[in-house]
C-alpha cells in the first residue's frame, strides 16, 4: 500500500475509537449535571446516588477520550502536512479555541468537581459540574465547526502568491451552513446514545432486582426512575435526530449533491427519484447494461428527502452526470473553488490524460456510502423502539419481567446508539471522498511527501495495537463499576480545614 492509503487507514482507525467516546461525554455529562441538580432541589438521596454512578460512567470516556484525541491532531502535521500546509491557516483557527478555551473550561471545572465533593458548598460544586458539560459542547462546536470546513470550505480564499489558502471571515467558518445542521444533530445523536447507556445498565439492574426480589425498596426505586429517565431522553433526542438528519440531507444535497447520490447508489440522474432498501452492485460502470441492480425501492422517497420543499418529483443529480460537469467546470456550489475552478479541471485533466484507464472519479465509494448511511438509519430507530418499549414496560410502577429478550435489548440498545454515531461519522467522512477539502484539494495530494509507507504501516500498527489494549481497560472498568450498581453514600459535609488532603470522590 502507498503512504497515503496508509494514512488514511491510520487516521480512519484512530478517528473512528476516539469517535466512541465523544458522543457519551457530551451527553452524559450535562445528564449528570441535570442529575446533580434534581438532588441539589430536591434532596433526594437516589438521586445523589445516580449522579454518582453515572458520573463514575461519564469520567471513565472522558479519560479515554482525552486520551485517543490527542494524537489525532499530531497526525496533522506528521502524515498530512500538505493539507496542513494548505488549509492549516483556517482549519487551525477552530481547533486552538477549542483547546485554549473549550478543552480548559471542561477539563478545570471536571476537576473541581471531581475533588471538590467535600470541600466545596452544594451550590458552587454543582455548578461547576454544569461549566464542564458546557465546555463539552463549546468543544464540539468548535471541532465541527473545523470539520465543516472540510465539507464546504467557507470564509476563505485562495492566495495565488502563497499557494495557500487563507481565512477571510472567522464567523463565517463557525457559522458554516454545514455546521449549522451538523451540530445540532450531532448533539442530537450523543443524547441518543446517553440515553441509550442509561436505559441499558438500568433496565439490567431493574429486571435483575425485580428477579432476585430481596432489592430495598429505594435501589428499585433509583433504577426504575434513571429507566425512564433514560428512556425519554433516548425517545426525545432520536426524534431531534431525525428532524436535524432531514435538515443536514437538504444541506448535504445542495453542497455535496454527489455524495447524496452515492448514499442513494443514484448513477443516472433522475426526478421522482426513489430511494432503495437494498443495492446489488457498487460502481455506475454500465449501468445502462444493467450491470447494477437495486431492488426494494421506495419510489419518490429519494426526491422528497432531498429537496427542500419535499418536491416527489424534485430532480436528483446521479453520479455519472456530476462526474462529466465536475470534469469540466469544477466546482461552482464551493467558494474556494470560484478562484482555483481553472486549476483542478486542467489538473484533472492531466491526470486523466495520464491515466486512461482509470479517469479520475469524483464520486466516493458507493458501497461504503449506501451502507453506512442505511446502518445508520436502522440502528439508530431499533434503538428508539427499544425506548418506546422499555417505557411501556415501566409504565405506572412496572417491572420488567426480564428474561432473555429484554437482556438482549439492554445490552444492544447502547450499542446500537453508539455504532449509528460511529455509522454517521463514517458516511460523512467516506462521503467526501477523494477530497479532504471538498472540491479544492484531493486527498491523494494532502499527505507528507517525506513519508515512507513502512513508517505509516509501523504506526499504524501500534497506534492499533495500543488502542486495543486501551479498549479492554475500559471495557473491563465499565463492566467492574456497572456490576457494583449504585453506591451507598452520605450527603457530602464540607471540609473547613485547609489543610485536609484533598480525595478523590469515587
Amino acid at each position: 500500500m502507498s503512504a497515503e492509503t496508509l494514512a488514511r487507514w491510520q487516521f480512519g482507525i484512530t478517528t473512528v475509537y476516539h469517535f466512541l467516546f465523544v458522543p457519551i461525554t457530551i451527553a452524559l455529562s450535562m445528564l449528570v449535571a441535570v442529575l446533580q441538580t434534581l438532588w441539589y432541589r430536591s434532596g433526594e438521596e437516589k438521586f445523589l446516588r445516580l449522579t454518582k454512578f453515572f458520573g463514575k460512567v461519564f469520567l471513565i470516556n472522558f479519560a479515554m477520550g482525552v486520551v485517543t484525541g490527542i494524537v489525532q491532531e499530531f497526525q496533522f502535521g506528521l502524515n498530512w502536512s500538505e493539507y496542513s500546509r494548505f488549509v492549516g491557516d483556517i482549519f487551525g483557527a477552530p481547533l486552538a479555541m477549542e483547546a485554549l478555551l473549550a478543552f480548559f473550561l471542561e477539563s478545570v471545572f471536571l476537576g473541581v468537581w471531581v475533588f471538590g465533593w467535600d470541600r466545596l458548598p452544594k451550590k458552587l460544586h454543582l455548578m461547576s459540574i454544569w461549566l464542564g458539560a458546557i465546555g463539552t459542547l463549546l468543544s464540539a462546536i468548535f471541532i465541527l465547526a473545523a470539520n465543516s470546513f472540510m465539507q464546504n470550505p467557507a470564509g476563505s480564499f485562495y492566495n495565488e502568491a502563497t499557494g495557500r489558502a487563507e481565512m477571510t471571515d472567522l464567523m463565517a467558518v463557525l457559522v458554516n451552513p454545514v455546521n449549522l445542521v451538523t451540530f445540532p444533530h450531532v448533539i442530537a445523536g450523543a443524547y441518543v446514545t446517553a440515553g441509550g447507556i442509561i436505559v441499558g445498565i438500568s433496565g439490567w439492574w431493574l429486571a435483575k432486582l425485580a428477579k432476585a426480589g430481596d432489592a430495598d425498596a429505594e435501589t428499585k426505586s433509583a433504577w426504575h426512575w434513571s429507566t425512564r429517565f433514560g428512556a425519554w431522553v433516548l425517545i426525545i433526542a432520536g426524534a431531534a435526530v431525525i428532524i436535524t438528519g432531514d435538515l443536514q440531507g437538504k444541506v448535504v444535497t445542495t453542497e455535496q449533491p454527489i455524495k447524496m447520490a452515492a448514499a442513494e447508489g443514484l448513477c443516472n440522474t433522475e426526478s421522482a427519484a426513489g430511494f432503495s432498501l437494498i443495492l446489488v452492485g457498487s460502481s455506475c460502470e454500465g449501468v445502462a447494461e444493467g450491470q447494477s441492480i437495486t431492488a426494494l425501492t421506495i419510489p419518490g422517497l429519494f426526491s422528497i428527502l432531498g429537496s427542500e420543499n419535499y418536491d416527489v418529483n424534485a430532480v436528483m443529480y446521479g453520479i455519472n452526470n456530476l462526474n462529466e460537469q465536475y470534469t469540466k467546470e469544477g466546482f461552482s456550489n464551493v467558494q474556494l473553488q470560484k478562484e482555483t475552478a481553472g486549476s483542478l479541471v486542467k489538473n484533472v485533466a492531466d491526470y486523466n490524460a495520464a491515466n486512461p484507464d482509470a479517469p479520475f472519479d469524483f464520486a466516493p465509494s458507493i458501497t461504503v456510502s449506501f451502507w453506512t448511511f442505511r446502518t445508520m438509519i436502522a440502528l439508530g430507530g431499533l434503538a428508539i423502539i427499544v425506548g418506546i418499549w422499555v417505557l411501556i414496560a415501566t409504565n405506572k410502577g412496572k417491572e420488567p419481567k426480564g428474561g432473555s429478550l429484554w437482556t438482549a435489548a439492554m445490552i444492544a440498545t447502547p450499542l446500537m446508539a453508539l455504532f449509528a454515531n460511529s455509522f454517521g461519522w463514517i458516511f460523512a467522512e467516506m462521503g467526501r471522498q477523494p477530497f479532504v477539502v471538498y472540491g479544492v484539494l484531493p486527498t491523494m495530494s494532502a499527505n507528507s511527501p517525506g513519508v515512507s509507507p513502512f513508517e505509516v504501516g509501523l504506526t499504524m500498527v501500534l497506534f492499533t495495537v495500543i488502542y486495543g489494549a486501551l479498549a479492554v481497560v475500559e471495557v473491563g472498568l465499565q463492566l467492574h463499576f456497572i456490576k457494583q450498581g449504585l453506591p451507598e453514600v452520605t450527603e457530602p459535609v464540607v471540609l473547613t480545614d485547609d489543610d485536609a488532603p484533598v480525595s478523590f470522590a469515587y
